[in-house]
Order: structure tokens, then sequence, then C-alpha cells
């Protein structure tokens, strides 16, 4: 039973990969802004890792916290805003938000929050379209 999940589970999940690297690849092309390395420093400077991480701290808790309580009610569905796929999905958000700004005060090329925007636009679009219609109906 599992088998047959995993299958069609890993090719959807492939395939948005794809979708969101495409995507990202186009955008930057549009607006000549060069890719960022798979290793690189993600932040502008300073200021943004530390802006970042007092982001990422509170939610973390926050994550742990709607995570341990969703767990301990046996998974039964609270507040919309508790759920852990929307806290999740809401640190993306900021912190994605919080890079476009950064990127816009700080950055040399001047269009990559523009990229930044695009691409977080694109993703949580998509995400939401996921998370709305059930993966698409590929799993009922």
């Amino acid at each position: 039973m599992i088998g047959f999940f995993l299958g069609p589970l890993f090719i959807s999940l492939l395939v948005l990969l794809v979708i969101f690297w495409t995507f990202g690849f186009v955008i930057r092309k549009l607006l000549g802004v060069e890719r960022m390395k798979w290793v690189s420093n993600p932040y502008v400077n300073e200021r943004h890792k530390k802006l970042d991480w007092s982001v990422r701290i509170p939610f973390t808790i926050l994550f742990l916290i709607s995570y341990f309580n969703y767990s301990n009610n046996n998974f039964i569905e609270a507040a919309w805003y508790f759920n852990p796929w929307f806290i999740v999905i809401t640190i993306l958000i900021v912190t994605e938000i919080l890079r476009a700004f950064m990127e816009w005060k700080y950055a040399e090329n001047k269009k990559k929050y523009i990229v930044t925007i695009a691409e977080m636009l694109f993703t949580t679009s998509v995400l939401y379209s996921i998370i709305r219609t059930d993966f698409f109906g590929i799993f009922n």
C-alpha cells in the first residue's frame, strides 16, 4: 500500500522541483540576475542575517508548539492559523519578504529583489493550489 503512494508522490515532487527550477531560471534570465550557488551565503549583509534569525527562532518555537499540540490531540483539526503547514508557509513568506527588502535596500543588483518576490509568489501560489486540491486529486 505504501509503495503505491511513493511512486506518484516521488514523481509529483520531482515535477514540482523541475517547475520551480525552470521558473527561477527563466525569471533570472529575463531580468539578468545571476543564480545563487547552492552552498552560498543567502544573506545580503550581517544585519540581514541577524534579522533573519530573529524571525526564524520564534517561528521555529511556534512550529514546535503547534506540532506537539496537533500530534497530542490525535491530529484533530485545529484553528487554521495554528496548523503546522500554515506556520511553515508563513515563515517562508516572511523570510522571503525580508530577503526581498534587504536586496532592494542593499544588494548590488537592484533587480534581485524582483526575482525573490516573483519566486515567492509563484511558489506560494503553487503550494496553496496543492494544499487546496489535495495535490490536484492525484492521491484520491
